[in-house]
């Protein structure tokens, strides 16, 4: 069963961090000229003597907040993915991650879902770029509730931190009584035949996905990293000893990001078969968001047949070397 939709991520950040910044002083917000998109614009209307118009200017938007940091403010930076982490990169590597300032790096419009904005705004390798960043937490939420909750922990924890936000609503995936652990994988669904590995909005497609191979007698675990880094080290390789067979699924490309993770962990601590679902060291392009999903096997459908058709290959290999 599909599920419901919640709120866009986008929505959440704005109201979150303008509620934060209502009993915390020292939190500020830095826009480049995006508020209306990020919704940043509703820190503006709340808190506009901390409202920093930076304008088209990222790599001076990151400094500025480098320099707020210093004098003890909590800066939030809000822009496109493209221009939050890639544009800046030099600063954000010199002045933040070396110095380990505490600045919140919010890049929205991640992810395929900005595809219809153009390719030149569809960056791909975010996660892969901010988890070999040292020192640098990174974050991608799954939902509304969850990226309310890594928000207001993101405030409270002193150092760099980047949080991975999509534009429009999406599936839920928590409810209300979910607690967001920082540095924990979930388990969000169990299952003994194969464990699907996914992070941020992906997730809910990838339990659909489980859901649709039930009816074709495979048993997927879904496991849920939020945080790509820490990265949760003994989950994952519990969650492989249980299945001793693994697919990773994000909504960005495999080099790097969490099937670089995965791959390098489990070679490390449990040698383990693995499929990574995602982009294959191709740039995105520009569409809808379903078409996107679909021309990079990502909807939940697609998912599913890719995971059925590795299991069947695997089996497949396992009668030959039999019968050989």
């Amino acid at each position: 069963m599909t599920l419901p939709m919640g709120r866009a991520l986008r929505d959440v950040f704005g109201q979150t961090v303008t509620e934060l910044a209502s009993s915390d002083p020292r939190i500020v917000m830095l826009d480049a000229d995006t508020g209306s998109s990020t919704k940043a614009d509703v820190f503006q209307k709340a808190h506009p003597e901390r409202f920093l118009q930076m304008g088209i200017a990222e790599q001076n938007m990151l400094g500025v907040a480098a320099g707020l940091a210093t004098t003890g403010f909590v800066p939030f930076v809000s822009t496109f993915v493209a221009f939050a982490v890639v544009r800046p990169l030099d600063q954000i590597r010199v002045l933040i991650a070396q110095t380990g300032l505490n600045v919140k790096i919010c890049g929205g419009y991640a992810g395929l879902f900005t595809g219809v904005t153009g390719k030149t705004h569809l960056i791909v390798d975010d996660l892969s770029i901010m988890r070999a960043m040292p020192g640098m937490v990174t974050v991608a939420p799954a939902d509304d509730i969850e990226a309310d909750q890594v928000l207001r922990w993101a405030a409270s924890y002193h150092g760099p931190v980047y949080i991975r936000l999509v534009r429009d609503a999406t599936q839920r995936l928590f409810d209300e009584k979910y607690a967001f652990d920082p540095g924990r994988a979930v388990v969000v669904r169990d299952g003994c035949d194969v464990t699907l590995v996914s992070t941020g909005t992906q997730t809910p497609r990838v339990v659909d996905a489980a859901d649709l191979l039930v009816a074709r007698g495979i048993q997927a675990q879904v496991l849920h990293v939020p945080t790509l880094k820490p990265l949760d080290v003994p989950a994952i390789v519990a969650a492989a000893d249980l299945t001793r067979l693994v697919v990773t699924v994000e909504e960005g490309t495999v080099i790097g990001g969490l099937g670089g993770a995965v791959a390098e962990t489990l070679s490390e601590h449990r040698p383990t078969l693995i499929k990574r679902i995602g982009l294959q060291d191709v740039f995105g392009e520009s569409a809808s968001n379903d078409e996107l999903l679909e021309l990079y096997g990502l909807s939940a459908a697609r998912v599913a047949d890719q995971v059925q058709a590795f299991i069947e290959a695997r089996t497949s290999a396992r009668h030959a070397s039999r019968a050989g």
